[in-house]
């Protein structure tokens, strides 16, 4: 997942932000904004437009989570809902497996997987004080 380019909607009014400057930073991204753009029960959505404090467990300081993606849409019974979603590899969603010695690779993805875990806490929190969702689509959800 090493893709990064900018995406142009074709339904800019849609768009909550600058249209201009949407930035993907993954292949699946790319897919999820389109799938945004171009369905008609997604009201309204943004890229990396919301700000959550939460505090790191790495370094126990407070830092600012961009989510990947914030929708307004309306639900098979026509209730509008918002959300927020992540979209993340599988493996990024799951503890660690530990191996037989500890090297510099586990050591960053146990620091990566706490780090999620601490932001998406802190994601949760925001959306129930507004009622809305959050998810974590994986390669699952978005069918790749």
């Amino acid at each position: 997942m090493a893709y990064k380019g900018k995406f142009q909607p074709t339904y800019t009014n849609k768009y909550k932000g600058n249209p201009t400057n949407i930035v993907y930073r993954s292949l699946w991204e790319l897919k999820f904004m389109k799938y945004c753009d171009r369905n008609e029960k997604i009201l309204e959505w943004g890229s990396e437009e919301i700000i959550i404090p939460y505090r790191s467990p790495v370094d126990n300081r407070v830092h600012r989570y961009f989510p990947d993606f914030y929708i307004k849409y309306k639900d098979s019974r026509g209730n509008i809902k918002s959300s927020i979603i992540e979209v993340k590899p599988m493996r990024q969603t799951v503890p660690p497996k530990r191996p037989s010695r500890q090297t510099k690779g586990y050591i960053r993805e146990v620091y990566e997987y706490a780090k999620n875990q601490s932001k998406w806490e802190a994601a949760k929190e925001y959306c129930a004080d507004r009622g809305w969702e959050f998810r974590v689509f994986t390669e699952r959800e978005l069918n790749v």
